[in-house]
């Protein structure tokens, strides 16, 4: 069996020094090339396929600091290679996040403080092409599917994560190319959806039940 070559994104060195460790324990995995975000990680990528030694599988963390975050990167490297998969390793569990990452094409998504034998298992599912999802991101992908209540959309998560941020209505719907009528429409189903009646109360509802960041 080949060796599994891995490319490493991650914006801190001493994270990625702690991942190349782990990883370099495991049989028949080896780290190809490390990145610090998502515009270096699709240089190393064409540079080591024009080496002749392409990667077998992308690590990527999702916020990188002022580069490239993990979901633009991984939805740019499934437009350039769809057959490449992508395996996040972030430290965030929010429906916002799950949604993003899965939508842009991430082949599974785990948490940095899984065992090592939990992203070794998820590193071989997701090079075999299998969807490798962490126990906590699975239950939380399966409450959206079972919980009778309405869940919020991922373009309402969108809104909600702008919201969040402290914009206008009008600013949001600059950032989202949508009418400021519909931002209204959006915030009156967040709202039913979430109990509340007001942006206040929507942004504390949605971060208490991890739909956002706190």
């Amino acid at each position: 069996m080949s060796e599994l070559r891995v490319l490493l994104v991650d914006d801190h060195p001493v994270v990625r020094s702690g991942l190349r460790a782990m990883l370099s324990g495991f049989d028949g995995v080896s780290v190809a090339a490390e990145a610090g975000d998502g515009d270096e990680a699709l240089k190393m990528l064409a540079k080591e396929k024009a080496l002749g030694q392409p990667v077998d599988l992308v690590l990527m963390d999702l916020q990188m600091g002022p580069g490239m975050d993990g979901v633009t990167a991984t939805r740019r490297i499934k437009e350039t290679d769809p057959g490449l998969p992508v395996l996040v390793l972030t430290t965030y569990d929010t429906d916002a996040d799950i949604l993003a990452a899965v939508e842009a094409g991430a082949s599974g998504y785990m948490l940095k403080d899984a065992p090592p034998e939990q992203i070794r298992n998820a590193v071989r599912s997701a090079a075999a092409g299998q969807t490798a999802l962490a126990p906590e991101v699975a239950a939380r992908l399966m409450g959206r599917l079972r919980n009778p209540e309405p869940s919020l959309s991922s373009r309402e998560i969108e809104l909600m994560e702008l919201l969040a941020t402290g914009m206008s209505n009008r600013a949001i719907a600059r950032t989202m190319f949508i009418s400021e009528a519909t931002v209204k429409t959006h915030l009156v189903h967040i709202y039913e959806k979430l109990g509340v009646d007001n942006r206040t109360a929507a942004i504390s509802v949605a971060r208490e039940r991890r739909i956002i960041r706190a």
